[in-house]
């Protein structure tokens, strides 16, 4: 009963908050455009016809669709007449999901988690099973798939010791969510452990799919060249959040009139701030270039360098010397460092790396990584191993 109760009362919440999300994605469309397109899919509307039999996966946003390529060509070799339909939340996810697609395939967004729009989602489409990528686990959908019928998995599954405890905070709500998944395949022995206390009848651990992800062989060949062409060392914060560039601009006020030591490249997680960290860079009164005006190469005439551009990290990997990575400076748990290593691109790593415990013990274990305890430190760091 209890439990029926907090799944009608989520149901109401996440109609109430519709308006205000929609609005919110109309909003973000002013930067990013793909958020305005085919926002009934929100709804669970769809101007194409119903077709049924297909693997539905969901992606929420970029690091999930990376992570799904090399799950979805295993698929594909075992099943060459497999037929996809692949969701997403954000505009970035869809973006490069657009490479996953093969004739016959079909894309659209996740609808909201509303039992009305789950329901017509499902009912149009109806797939043959339901594949959901890391962490997206959502109460009103996962009721619906029981009673449609939709076995659903979760793949590269992880949940952090601090998710676990939000989620005892919603025992309510997210347990029957987690009970109702037919299977959890997890990155590592700890998040199977956590999936389970979470209530996922079935766990198995099988390893993280992003260390199967091998970067674009020619955009890291041709950072490289670039650096080569670079007389100054080249430092890169790597998919930065909120407040961290703020907080390395503060880092390098030791070099306050005079030249910084290395080229600064920054490269936004989210494309929308993008401007906003042009403004704050600029504010700086040191030299900004941005990517998106470069030509054969990065403007060796200015100091601070903005990486305004989606899938080119392995550029900007070969590019730098040493990276600094994202979301680990502010309680965010971290960005993908895998990448980072797979570039074979010195990393240091602040206190936050929660989202990617493993690879970051893993990495460091290896010496590919080293860990500092804040911005100020990793600026320190850098400029010892820039010097080296």
């Amino acid at each position: 009963m209890r439990e029926r109760l907090a799944l009608a009362l989520w149901g109401w919440a996440m109609r109430l908050a519709t308006p205000a999300l929609l609005a919110r994605w109309w909003w973000r469309g002013r930067q990013e455009p793909g958020y305005r397109h085919a926002m009934v899919e929100r709804l669970g509307f769809y101007a194409c016809a119903p077709q049924a039999g297909c693997l539905w996966l969901h992606a929420v946003s970029l690091g999930e669709t990376r992570a799904a390529a090399p799950l979805l060509a295993a698929l594909r070799a075992q099943d060459p007449g497999l037929r996809l339909l692949l969701t997403h939340t954000t505009a970035t996810g869809r973006e490069a999901g657009l490479e996953l697609l093969r004739e016959g395939d079909a894309q659209t967004w996740l609808p909201l988690d509303t039992p009305g729009a789950v329901r017509r989602f499902l009912r149009h489409w109806r797939p043959q099973a339901g594949v959901l990528m890391e962490t997206e686990v959502w109460p009103s959908l996962q009721a619906a798939a029981l009673a449609e019928g939709v076995p659903m998995v979760l793949a590269n599954a992880r949940l952090s010791e601090r998710s676990l405890r939000r989620g005892e905070r919603l025992r309510g709500l997210l347990r029957p969510a987690a009970q109702r998944l037919t299977l959890a395949l997890a990155q590592t022995d700890d998040d199977a452990a956590r999936l389970r206390l979470m209530g996922v009848p079935h766990v198995q651990t099988v390893g993280h799919l992003k260390f199967d992800i091998r970067p674009d062989a020619g955009l890291l060949a041709r950072g490289r060249v670039w650096r080569a062409g670079l007389r100054r060392p080249v430092l890169l914060l790597a998919v930065s959040r909120e407040g961290e560039e703020a907080a390395l601009l503060d880092a390098l006020a030791p070099w306050q009139g005079r030249p910084l030591p290395a080229h600064v490249l920054v490269v936004p997680r989210h494309p929308q701030r993008f401007d906003e960290v042009a403004r704050l860079l600029s504010a700086s009164g040191r030299s900004l270039s941005r990517r998106s005006t470069w030509g054969e190469g990065p403007d060796a005439g200015a100091e601070l360098w903005l990486g305004d551009s989606l899938r080119e990290m392995p550029l900007y990997y070969g590019l730098a010397d040493v990276a600094l990575l994202g979301g680990s400076f502010e309680p965010l748990g971290g960005q993908n460092l895998i990448e980072a290593a797979a570039c074979g691109c010195p990393l240091l790593m602040g206190p936050h790396t929660f989202n990617f415990t493993q690879a970051a013990e893993m990495a460091e274990a290896a010496g590919a990584a080293r860990r500092v305890g804040s911005m100020s430190e990793a600026i320190q760091a850098a400029s010892g191993l820039l010097h080296n």
